[in-house]
């Protein structure tokens, strides 16, 4: 499976490339179709990463706001495309980590928050904030929202919920890999929400793992 997914890449990568040639509607809209392909790839290849016995974390103190805006630049063409408006505060912290799996964390979660909006007009909301048990990062979005029966199982293996059952469209393994990597990384995730009004994601970074940046 892992030789497949990195195969696979090839010609994602060369169908981006033609794409890319001509500014064009249908070209933009088959790019946005080929960037959630690329997205559920990734999400394979981290699956099978996660059942490894080999492990390729990379634990130091990173810029939290470096990673976030990775997380921010690789959504933008979507954010532009749903007309999602994006608000984000500096965190202006360092957090004990892995650059590569936090990363993946963030872009599950605003993924989610880009593919469950609201017709109306949309929001993306990324702050930070301390806590007495150290840096507490969020992210939040006036999407559907999760109704309460589902909310206290949807980092589950494969639980889809009522809003994906009814967008045919998840895979219920988003949230669940942002649960067992955050499990392995040290921080803790939750999430918050109202059905039909908000839904708040939190990554909470142990205190002894946080250092103000200068």
């Amino acid at each position: 499976y892992t030789t497949w997914v990195h195969q696979i890449k090839t010609p994602i990568s060369t169908m981006k490339m033609i794409l890319e040639s001509e500014d064009t509607d249908e070209h933009r809209e088959l790019l946005a179709e080929l960037f959630r392909i690329e997205q559920y790839v990734e999400m394979v290849l981290s699956y099978l990463r996660l059942g490894s016995e080999h492990s390729d974390y990379v634990f130091k103190e990173y810029d939290l706001d470096k990673i976030i805006k990775q997380a921010i630049h690789k959504y933008a063409p979507q954010f532009v495309r749903r007309r999602i408006r994006l608000e984000y505060t500096p965190t202006n912290v360092k957090v004990l980590t892995d650059e590569k799996w936090l990363s993946f964390i963030l872009g599950q979660l605003l993924s989610n928050s880009v593919k469950y909006k609201r017709e109306e007009e949309a929001c993306i909301r990324i702050r930070s904030s301390r806590t007495s048990r150290g840096t507490l990062l969020s992210v939040w979005d006036n999407g559907m929202g999760i109704q309460k029966a589902d909310l206290p199982r949807i980092f589950e293996h494969s639980f889809t919920g009522e809003n994906g059952r009814r967008g045919q469209s998840s895979t219920g393994m988003g949230l669940y890999l942002c649960k067992k990597l955050c499990h392995r990384l040290g921080h803790r995730i939750w999430a918050e929400s109202e059905k039909g009004v908000y839904t708040e994601i939190f990554i909470e970074f142990g205190q002894d793992k946080h250092t103000e940046m200068a």
